[in-house]
């Protein structure tokens, strides 16, 4: 079933066009809108009208107005001259979902582009023509102009694009997918590249991941909350309930409904407090969800949004200037959302640490071994993820207060959300693999706890790492099974094997 683009999509509707392949239409009314707002700039050329980046130059060269001759040319020097990108090519949900959330700010009627612009990136979406763009270069002002520029070169037939698993010349990806390359007129080259599209493509697939993540720290919460028998009076209702937090209210739920069943949890011996990582939990997973939440309405504002420079109003018959390319609304989002996952990552390796102390882990063999001395357990797991809490935090470090002024000072705040987005995206990567080692942890801690039995959803998790990960009788290398682990982590299996049981977690 295809996506409709009328101005209102969601992040999972994203995920879904770049990520599933979902094909893409443009809503009718989303057409009308399009047209009716060419022709309010086809009207104003005609009357000589000045607009910006239509018939004058751009940034500092605003105030340089182009001939008629120089108009359409103009459009394919901005693309030549923007695309100034550097590294390694995005992967190509990335650039996928750029392209998606562009459409749908044309969809808006407000960017005075032609409808055969948008037709051509709506078909190479459906068409699967993804162009090669570089992964840095964009100071998220003025949009993305470098990388979204290389997305423009291929309508033109130029620059490079992915197609069907090859990196070709765009004009030949394009022939091979049944599409031809246009000639941009007037605007058309600026309206492509004049927002911070791939900022908030790339944000939108951060959203969904850092949601799915946080189930997962939930599930491996709970695991390892089972293994040490923790007072389960910090998870009570009523608690997080007096202080009000949405997200703490949820996340207690979510572990309270993980650990139903348990017999690991109804041994005696617990301590009247837990450690502040095993009582906490809620408080701190809580925020983060809130940091989320607040994340995702940020992002699917900007892609329901008209971000471009100039707008044309056609009801009113005017055109406005002003900055709806800036990048710092999502690059706000995304640096909370990954000092937020960033958090939750200290507190799972907090718990490892309770894991392998003998002094903390509630009977527990050191390291979680039985021989130790001559073998270390996981002992060097921990060293993993402490080193990636460290990078982790050093990435937290915002990017979007480093503006450096750029265009002769005529850009001179930029929002380096791109920066931004491209910290969260490691940040991700790292705790994927964090939580990986807890649940190789937690596992191995469930085994040497038989035979009291886990709760239901536990037991579900702990079946979903022994496919991947055998038990630690003896020591041998563990990196393939902390590269294993957080690839299963980042696909979603064990949340799914859990919400089996469960039904789906909030």
């Amino acid at each position: 079933m295809s996506i409709v683009v009328d101005g209102h999509l969601t992040v999972e509707q994203v995920v879904k066009v770049a990520r599933e392949n979902e094909k893409v239409e443009l809503h009718p009314e989303a057409v009308e809108r399009i047209k009716k707002c060419r022709a309010l700039l086809e009207d104003k050329i005609t009357k000589n009208e000045i607009m910006y980046g239509v018939n004058t130059g751009i940034g500092e060269l605003a105030n340089v107005v182009l001939t008629p001759e120089q108009v359409e040319r103009f459009q394919k020097y901005i693309i030549y001259s923007h695309a100034a990108g550097y590294g390694e090519p995005f992967p190509v949900e990335v650039v996928r979902a750029a392209m998606l959330s562009r459409i749908s700010c044309h969809s808006h009627g407000h960017s005075g582009l032609r409808l055969e612009v948008v037709e051509l990136l709506k078909e190479m979406l459906n068409r699967g023509v993804t162009p090669v763009v570089c992964q840095k270069g964009s100071v998220g002002a003025c949009g993305d102009l470098s990388p979204m520029s290389q997305i423009a070169l291929v309508l033109m037939g130029e620059g490079e694009a992915f197609y069907q698993g090859e990196r070709l010349p765009g004009r030949v990806a394009l022939e091979r997918a049944g599409l031809k390359p246009i000639v941009f007129q007037a605007r058309d080259g600026l309206a492509t590249i004049n927002g911070s599209n791939v900022i908030t493509g790339l944000g939108a697939l951060e959203v969904y991941d850092a949601k799915l993540w946080i189930k997962n720290s939930e599930i491996v919460a709970a695991m390892t909350l089972e293994a040490l028998n923790a007072n389960m009076k910090a998870y009570d209702e009523r608690v997080h309930t007096v202080r009000g937090y949405p997200g703490a209210i949820i996340s207690a739920e979510n572990i309270r409904r993980i650990t139903e069943g348990s017999e690991l949890l109804k041994q005696p011996g617990k301590k009247v407090q837990d450690a502040y990582t095993l009582r906490s939990t809620p408080q701190v997973v809580g925020a983060a969800r809130d940091a989320w939440q607040w994340a995702k309405y940020m992002i699917e504002v900007e892609l329901n949004g008209a971000a471009d420079n100039p707008i044309f109003f056609p009801e009113d018959d005017e055109v406005l200037t002003g900055a709806n390319f800036q990048g710092v609304p999502q690059a706000f989002a995304l640096e909370l959302l990954g000092t937020a996952v960033t958090t939750v990552c200290v507190l799972s390796e907090r718990r490892l640490n309770r894991l392998m102390n003998p002094h903390l882990s509630v009977g527990l063999p050191a390291f979680l071994t039985r021989g130790a001395g001559m073998f270390s357990g996981l002992m060097l797991t921990q060293y993993t993820a402490g080193a990636l809490v460290c990078e982790n935090r050093v990435l937290c470090t915002p990017a979007a207060v480093g503006s450096i002024p750029a265009a002769a000072d005529q850009e001179d705040f930029v929002s380096m959300g791109m920066t931004t987005a491209l910290k969260t995206r490691q940040i991700l990567d790292n705790a994927q693999a964090i939580l990986g080692i807890e649940f190789i942890a937690a596992a191995q801690a469930l085994d040497f706890r038989k035979p009291l039995k886990p709760s239901p959803a536990v037991q579900a998790a702990y079946e979903v790492i022994r496919k991947y990960v055998p038990f630690l009788e003896e020591d041998r290398p563990l990196y393939p099974d902390i590269n294993k682990m957080k690839e299963v982590v980042q696909s979603g299996e064990i949340v799914a094997a859990v919400e089996k049981v469960t039904g789906e977690l909030k």
